[in-house]
């Protein structure tokens, strides 16, 4: 990459309101151009000015249907970046929540989150270190389920079917617990199992989830995790 495409990138995100579609979209949904308008409360015309600049620029895709444009993160690497960013840019931010229900959102975030496709905050944390501790999840060399990982994956039926040139697994660092936490295949597929599931359920109209009762049992029996670290 030249140091022009490198600035041009970086451009991008360099915005208030750009950067608040891109968390936004961090949950992995399609948004359609008045829904992220009324997000980040700015005017129509604005915000699809804005999201022409970051689908020319690769960040974001774009669908139609009818009437209706829809975008969302181009892929699961733009993901990533948008979250490594996140992470390393919230030591910069000390001012306390303004309000009780902003508070109360930013501890829900916290406890528990879809980072794109995967589970985040201490909820992913728990579960990655406690795949580690079971051996099932290699964190030395970089991120790599063991063979034993491999048959816990299989034993539950959850699928680990290839997808490009994504990664099995991945580690992706968490903006609020600083610790990385488990994506790529792996970490979608475990996600998506949690919600088909109704071992998390989404809360709220952020990216927040919950473990439920179910949830808390099955965790408890496939991974050793203690229920009251969830809550």
């Amino acid at each position: 990459m030249a140091s022009k495409d490198l600035a041009a990138l970086a451009a991008l995100f360099a915005d208030e309101t750009r950067a608040a579609f891109v968390l936004a979209l961090l949950d992995g949904r399609a948004w359609t151009a008045g829904e992220l308008a009324r997000h980040a409360c700015v005017a129509p015309s604005t915000a699809s000015e804005h999201l022409g600049k970051l689908v020319a620029g690769g960040v974001l895709a774009e669908e139609r249907q009818g009437r209706h444009r829809y975008v969302r993160l181009a892929d699961a690497g733009i993901a990533h970046l948008v979250e490594d960013l996140a992470a390393r840019s919230e030591p910069a931010r000390k001012a306390a929540p303004g309000t009780l229900r902003a508070a109360s959102a930013g501890r829900a975030m916290a406890r528990g989150r879809t980072c794109y496709d995967h589970l985040a905050g201490r909820l992913g944390i728990t579960i990655t270190e406690a795949m580690t501790a079971r051996g099932l999840l290699r964190q030395d060399t970089g991120f790599a389920l063991t063979d034993r990982g491999m048959a816990w994956f299989g034993d539950r039926g959850i699928p680990l079917a290839a997808t490009g040139r994504r990664p099995v697994a991945r580690g992706c660092l968490d903006w609020t617990e600083r610790k990385p936490h488990l994506a790529g295949i792996a970490g979608a597929s475990l996600c998506r199992h949690a919600l088909d599931s109704g071992w998390c359920v989404r809360i709220g109209s952020e990216r927040a989830v919950k473990v439920s009762a179910d949830g808390e049992r099955a965790l408890q029996e496939a991974l050793g995790i203690d229920p009251a670290v969830l809550r």
